[in-house]
Protein backbone atom coordinates (compact mmCIF):
# COMPACT_ATOMS: atom_id res chain seq x y z
CA UNK A 1 0.00 0.00 0.00
CA UNK A 2 1.34 3.44 -0.80
CA UNK A 3 0.33 7.04 -0.39
CA UNK A 4 -1.10 8.26 -3.67
CA UNK A 5 0.32 11.72 -3.10
CA UNK A 6 0.23 15.02 -1.37
CA UNK A 7 -1.60 18.00 -2.78
CA UNK A 8 -0.28 21.12 -1.12
CA UNK A 9 -2.86 23.84 -0.62
CA UNK A 10 -2.27 25.22 2.85
CA UNK A 11 -2.35 21.80 4.47
CA UNK A 12 -1.64 18.58 2.68
CA UNK A 13 -4.46 16.36 1.52
CA UNK A 14 -3.46 12.73 1.80
CA UNK A 15 -5.21 10.17 -0.38
CA UNK A 16 -4.93 6.51 0.56
CA UNK A 17 -6.23 3.72 -1.70
CA UNK A 18 -8.79 1.32 -0.26
CA UNK A 19 -7.31 -1.59 -2.17
CA UNK A 20 -4.63 -1.95 -4.79
CA UNK A 21 -7.16 -2.56 -7.56
CA UNK A 22 -10.25 -0.68 -6.45
CA UNK A 23 -11.36 2.85 -6.04
CA UNK A 24 -12.47 4.90 -4.10
CA UNK A 25 -9.77 6.38 -1.93
CA UNK A 26 -9.73 7.48 1.67
CA UNK A 27 -8.64 11.10 2.01
CA UNK A 28 -7.78 13.21 5.04
CA UNK A 29 -6.22 16.60 5.78
CA UNK A 30 -3.21 16.48 8.13
CA UNK A 31 -2.20 19.72 9.86
CA UNK A 32 0.43 21.72 7.98
CA UNK A 33 2.65 21.61 11.10
CA UNK A 34 2.86 17.80 11.06
CA UNK A 35 6.03 16.60 9.39
CA UNK A 36 5.66 13.76 6.85
CA UNK A 37 8.27 11.06 7.39
CA UNK A 38 9.08 7.84 5.59
CA UNK A 39 7.00 5.06 7.18
CA UNK A 40 9.07 3.06 9.68
CA UNK A 41 7.70 -0.26 8.42
CA UNK A 42 5.82 -1.73 5.48
CA UNK A 43 2.75 -2.03 7.74
CA UNK A 44 2.44 1.77 7.78
CA UNK A 45 0.99 3.56 4.79
CA UNK A 46 1.54 7.08 6.14
CA UNK A 47 3.55 8.53 9.02
CA UNK A 48 4.08 11.99 10.48
CA UNK A 49 6.09 13.51 13.33
CA UNK A 50 4.05 15.80 15.60
CA UNK A 51 6.38 18.48 16.96
CA UNK A 52 7.00 18.25 20.70
CA UNK A 53 5.42 20.56 23.21
CA UNK A 54 7.23 22.53 25.91
CA UNK A 55 9.76 20.48 27.85
CA UNK A 56 8.92 17.14 26.19
CA UNK A 57 12.08 15.42 24.98
CA UNK A 58 10.61 13.85 21.85
CA UNK A 59 8.00 14.37 19.19
CA UNK A 60 4.81 12.37 19.05
CA UNK A 61 4.25 9.97 16.18
CA UNK A 62 1.20 9.59 13.94
CA UNK A 63 0.86 6.52 11.74
CA UNK A 64 -1.82 5.10 9.48
CA UNK A 65 -2.15 1.35 8.95
CA UNK A 66 -4.27 -0.62 6.49
CA UNK A 67 -4.49 -4.41 6.16
CA UNK A 68 -7.51 -4.76 3.90
CA UNK A 69 -10.29 -6.84 5.39
CA UNK A 70 -7.73 -8.67 7.59
CA UNK A 71 -7.09 -5.92 10.11
CA UNK A 72 -9.21 -7.42 12.88
CA UNK A 73 -12.33 -6.14 14.55
CA UNK A 74 -12.68 -2.67 16.02
CA UNK A 75 -12.95 -4.20 19.50
CA UNK A 76 -9.85 -6.36 19.09
CA UNK A 77 -7.78 -3.38 18.00
CA UNK A 78 -9.06 -1.17 20.82
CA UNK A 79 -8.15 -3.91 23.30
CA UNK A 80 -4.68 -4.42 21.77
CA UNK A 81 -3.95 -0.68 21.87
CA UNK A 82 -5.26 -0.36 25.43
CA UNK A 83 -2.95 -3.19 26.48
CA UNK A 84 0.02 -1.26 25.09
CA UNK A 85 -0.45 1.18 27.97
CA UNK A 86 0.29 0.47 31.64
CA UNK A 87 -1.07 2.49 34.53
CA UNK A 88 1.49 3.72 37.07
CA UNK A 89 -0.95 3.09 39.94
CA UNK A 90 -1.53 -0.54 38.95
CA UNK A 91 -5.08 -0.07 37.63
CA UNK A 92 -6.08 -1.72 34.41
CA UNK A 93 -5.68 0.56 31.39
CA UNK A 94 -9.19 -0.52 30.38
CA UNK A 95 -10.41 1.30 33.51
CA UNK A 96 -8.95 4.64 32.38
CA UNK A 97 -9.37 4.33 28.60
CA UNK A 98 -12.13 6.32 26.96
CA UNK A 99 -13.76 5.69 23.61
CA UNK A 100 -15.96 7.89 21.48
CA UNK A 101 -17.63 7.27 18.16
CA UNK A 102 -18.91 9.44 15.35
CA UNK A 103 -19.77 9.19 11.67
CA UNK A 104 -17.98 11.06 8.92
CA UNK A 105 -18.75 10.73 5.21
CA UNK A 106 -20.92 7.66 5.96
CA UNK A 107 -18.00 5.96 7.76
CA UNK A 108 -17.96 4.97 11.43
CA UNK A 109 -14.97 6.34 13.35
CA UNK A 110 -14.15 4.94 16.80
CA UNK A 111 -11.57 6.87 18.84
CA UNK A 112 -9.58 5.56 21.82
CA UNK A 113 -7.67 7.66 24.37
CA UNK A 114 -5.37 6.05 26.97
CA UNK A 115 -2.79 7.86 29.14
CA UNK A 116 -0.07 6.07 31.11
CA UNK A 117 3.19 4.26 30.46
CA UNK A 118 3.66 3.21 26.85
CA UNK A 119 4.83 -0.40 26.87
CA UNK A 120 4.54 -1.51 23.27
CA UNK A 121 6.73 -4.12 21.67
CA UNK A 122 9.90 -2.78 20.09
CA UNK A 123 8.98 -4.77 16.96
CA UNK A 124 5.76 -6.73 16.46
CA UNK A 125 6.22 -10.28 17.71
CA UNK A 126 9.63 -9.61 19.26
CA UNK A 127 8.47 -9.89 22.88
CA UNK A 128 10.89 -7.07 23.76
CA UNK A 129 9.23 -3.97 25.18
CA UNK A 130 10.21 -0.46 25.98
CA UNK A 131 8.46 1.59 28.63
CA UNK A 132 7.89 5.33 28.31
CA UNK A 133 6.35 7.10 31.29
CA UNK A 134 4.02 10.05 30.89
CA UNK A 135 2.85 8.98 27.45
CA UNK A 136 -0.54 8.92 25.80
CA UNK A 137 -2.01 6.80 23.02
CA UNK A 138 -4.83 8.14 20.88
CA UNK A 139 -6.03 5.90 18.10
CA UNK A 140 -8.96 5.59 15.76
CA UNK A 141 -10.50 2.95 13.56
CA UNK A 142 -12.17 4.24 10.40
CA UNK A 143 -14.44 1.54 9.02
CA UNK A 144 -14.59 1.48 5.20
CA UNK A 145 -16.16 -1.00 2.77
CA UNK A 146 -12.64 -2.17 1.87
CA UNK A 147 -11.65 -2.81 5.48
CA UNK A 148 -10.69 -0.64 8.44
CA UNK A 149 -7.99 2.01 8.47
CA UNK A 150 -6.12 2.48 11.74
CA UNK A 151 -4.90 5.92 12.81
CA UNK A 152 -2.58 6.02 15.84
CA UNK A 153 -0.83 8.80 17.76
CA UNK A 154 1.67 7.99 20.51
CA UNK A 155 3.98 10.29 22.37
CA UNK A 156 4.55 12.35 25.48
CA UNK A 157 1.22 13.25 27.10
CA UNK A 158 1.63 17.03 26.74
CA UNK A 159 2.57 16.75 23.08
CA UNK A 160 -0.27 14.38 22.23
CA UNK A 161 -2.74 16.65 24.02
CA UNK A 162 -1.31 19.69 22.21
CA UNK A 163 -2.33 17.98 18.95
CA UNK A 164 -5.60 16.48 20.23
CA UNK A 165 -7.91 18.96 18.49
CA UNK A 166 -5.85 18.64 15.28
CA UNK A 167 -6.16 14.84 15.42
CA UNK A 168 -9.93 15.17 15.80
CA UNK A 169 -10.09 17.63 12.88
CA UNK A 170 -8.04 15.20 10.77
CA UNK A 171 -10.49 12.38 11.56
CA UNK A 172 -13.45 14.62 10.76
CA UNK A 173 -11.84 15.54 7.44
CA UNK A 174 -11.87 11.91 6.25
CA UNK A 175 -13.68 11.42 2.97
CA UNK A 176 -14.34 8.26 1.04
CA UNK A 177 -14.44 8.99 -2.69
Amino acid sequence: MRILGYIVAGAALVALPLTAAAQPTLNFDPPAEWIPVKPASSMRIAQFALPRSGVDTEDAEFAVFYFGAGGGSVEANLERWTNQMIQPDGRSSADVATTTQFDVDELVVTVLDVPGIYGAEVQPGSGMRYFKRGFRLKAAVVETPGGPYFFKVTGPDRTVMRWDAAFTRLLKSVTHR
